[in-house]
């Protein structure tokens, strides 16, 4: 099962990084950011450079160890609120440019060892994420492919919620022993670029994704089962949910069965 290509990943990041571009030279640095609790737009746009720029700095010098967040090269937006856009925008830029010439090394990812190309999908999403807190604040529409969504989902089920660092497993206290809960992404027919797959998408335009806690431990497959939950929508509105940016009564998703496992799965695995 294929993930999308690279370059359809490079592609989120520079769309999302000049949407958020955008956005920082038409607003007030200081605007608050609702999804992001005492964040503003400025600290969301230096994240999101610092993030790009640490992401480049690991795969630049294909190191096994990681670096500190904080120790990326040029990691602090200008003062100046008119030279942010451009930084962001060279942050983007950076980061591409180092993967595409890593390709398939192997680097640093989470505490593991992954090929080069780990960040190009970590990275799309992240911006992609990071971009829709700035367009919700702002009052503007949000648009997710959802085929990049769904791929989105299924990382964030899979990798990115689950431990890192050598971290417990924070999900295993967000779901109760012997509970399941069933993911189900609508609305993925044509949504992937050419040549590409979407993770976790079945050729009726689905994806799925059970999550089930058994002997100590989260165990997340692609499949259609029953659930003690089913959270289902439109693969767009259903990765915003899974990330809290948009409470699960939003238009368009269903939960049926126990909801009270929902809610203390999105408590237990913040973004």
């Amino acid at each position: 099962m294929q993930q999308p290509s690279p370059d359809r990943l490079f592609a989120e990041i520079e769309a999302s990084t000049a949407i958020l571009a955008g956005i920082i030279s038409d607003y007030d640095p200081g605007l608050a950011i609702p999804t992001c609790p005492d964040w503003t737009l400025r600290t969301l746009a230096t994240h999101v450079g610092r993030v790009h720029r640490w992401a480049a700095e690991i795969v630049s010098t294909r190191t096994a160890e990681g670096i500190p967040f904080k120790a990326a090269p040029d990691g602090i937006a200008p003062a100046d609120p008119a030279a942010q856009a451009d930084w962001l925008l060279a942050g983007s830029r950076r980061v591409i440019d180092a993967i595409r010439a890593a390709d398939a090394e192997p680097v640093w990812a989470f505490g593991a060892i992954a090929p080069a190309t780990f960040w190009a999908r970590r990275q799309a999403h992240e911006t992609m994420v990071h971009r829709v807190d700035a367009e919700l604040a702002a009052g503007r529409d949000v648009v997710i492919d959802s085929g990049l969504a769904a791929d989105a989902i299924d990382e964030w089920l899979e990798v990115m919620s689950g431990p890192r660092y050598g971290r417990p497993d924070a999900r295993i206290a967000a779901l109760p022993a012997g509970a399941a809960l069933h993911v189900h992404a609508t609305g993925l027919h044509g949504s992937a670029a050419p040549g590409s797959a979407v993770a976790g998408a079945a050729t009726d335009g689905t994806g799925e994704w059970l999550i089930s806690h058994a002997r100590e431990a989260i165990l997340v497959r692609q499949a259609h089962a029953d659930a003690d939950v089913t959270v289902a929508g439109p693969a767009d509105r259903l990765l915003l949910v899974l990330v809290r940016r948009l409470p699960p009564s939003t238009t368009g998703v269903t939960v049926s069965g126990n909801a009270a496992l929902l809610t203390a799965w999105l408590e237990g695995t913040p973004f």
